[in-house]
């Protein structure tokens, strides 16, 4: 395993010949007890840049977790829906069922009945209609 960034050690020998602006391998000046005062910083500034990092992926896996619960929400409410569509189709089929089965005996009736039971049927409807209104009307 890898260390983080920030405990990395500087693997170069330090010869000027291998720095490209021929500097040596250390940032900084050489401070009291030979610690080197740029390292120091370096290493601040690596913790505050891999503090900031493990921040930034926290929040995107916070993100990534509020999405999963929507995704699965989301997949659980379009199984719902399929289940309600199905249930109205299977409604719309035993309808169409019964009107066809009606309409089929009202032709059987006026084939067999002649004008007659036309006659008996307008009416019929006629008088439903004008119920209807009447009920509408002294409604209010």
């Amino acid at each position: 395993m890898t260390p983080p960034m920030h405990q990395r050690k500087n693997t170069s020998s330090g010869n000027s010949s291998n720095n490209m602006y021929g500097r040596s391998g250390t940032y900084g000046r050489v401070g009291r007890g030979g610690d080197v005062e740029g390292g120091r910083y370096n290493d601040t500034n690596s913790n505050i840049l891999e503090q900031q990092n493990n921040e930034r992926i926290y929040e995107l896996s916070e993100q990534v977790t509020r999405l999963k619960g929507l995704t699965i929400d989301i997949g659980n409410e379009v199984s719902e829906q399929n289940k309600f569509l199905d249930t109205m189709g299977d409604g719309f089929v035993n309808a169409r069922d019964m009107l066809q089965g009606s309409l089929t005996r009202i032709g059987n009736m006026l084939e067999s009945g002649g004008a007659k039971h036309m006659c008996y049927m307008v009416g019929f409807v006629v008088a439903v209609v004008i119920f209807l209104y009447w009920v509408m009307t002294h409604k209010s």
